[in-house]
């Protein structure tokens, strides 16, 4: 897939993140930019520190050292609710809605939160907008204990969207879906893209990652073993090493001659 034009100050910088637990360093060193109109994949096998990164980004975690920065502001010490307001969303892997609230009043909550005086018509306004466009309209007045996991995880990206952030951090929204949900969920993230969200996503499944990502960062051991397109990182020998082994690479990397040649 090929890249949005960039513009010269990234939306989300990261220079030098490092978490430590006790005598743990779980990221180490991690050092990316994310830019208007761009997909970024993270990827690695389990217990890359993954989750740990994005944990950092979103506010959850303090890093131990290092410094983010979004939109050019420094934001390595504000608060997820700070983050938040000035325009990072996070859809989570695992989720976790009010279950006995319909759907619609879910999405309102994440509207009342994202943006400090909204009144109770607009962000239901908001949220009614958003349940059309992520596909759960007709679902809107359902308890969200009601939902399957594939309108779940539409009902996750939309509580996300409905904080109206600039960026936005997915932590396998594919995770538990057949390839035909996946697919839609593949469109989704597209469409939230194409309406100005520059988005960064973890994702184990490669043909996902091929499809979506502008670029790819790789994880290994807390640190970022390469980064660059899908066609570049899968040909990487430290990565075919680390992560995707033999059999695997040959098949991503015929994947990735195919999309290259077809100018993707």
């Amino acid at each position: 897939m090929s890249a949005p034009t960039a513009s010269t100050v990234p939306l989300l910088r990261a220079q030098n993140l490092a978490k430590r637990f006790g005598g743990l360093m779980a990221v180490a060193d991690i050092s990316f930019d994310l830019y208007g109109g761009e997909i970024l994949a993270v990827i690695g096998p389990n217990g890359a520190g993954k989750t740990t990164l994005l944990n950092l980004l979103s506010g959850l975690y303090r890093p131990t050292t290092g410094q983010l920065q979004l939109m050019g502001r420094d934001v390595t010490n504000l608060s997820m609710e700070e983050r938040c307001h000035l325009g990072l969303g996070r859809a989570f892997q695992i989720v976790r809605p009010f279950p006995e609230m319909t759907v619609l009043e879910n999405v309102t909550v994440g509207a009342l939160f994202g943006k400090s005086g909204t009144s109770l018509g607009t962000a239901r306004a908001q949220a009614w907008e958003l349940l059309e466009f992520t596909g759960l309209s007709a679902h809107a007045d359902k308890p969200a204990h009601e939902l399957t996991l594939l309108q779940d995880k539409r009902l996750e990206v939309a509580r996300a969207l409905a904080t109206q952030p600039k960026v936005l951090l997915l932590d396998e929204v594919m995770a538990g879906l057949r390839p035909g949900e996946s697919q839609e969920a593949v469109e989704l993230v597209r469409r939230v893209q194409a309406g100005g969200v520059s988005v960064l996503f973890i994702e184990h499944i490669m043909p996902v990652v091929r499809d979506l990502a502008h670029r790819v960062v790789v994880m290994d051991a807390g640190r970022v073993l390469a980064q660059g397109t899908y066609a570049q990182v899968v040909r990487e020998p430290r990565v075919i090493e680390a992560y995707l082994g033999s059999e695997m690479s040959s098949e991503v990397g015929v994947e990735a001659e195919v999309a290259s040649g077809a100018g993707h």
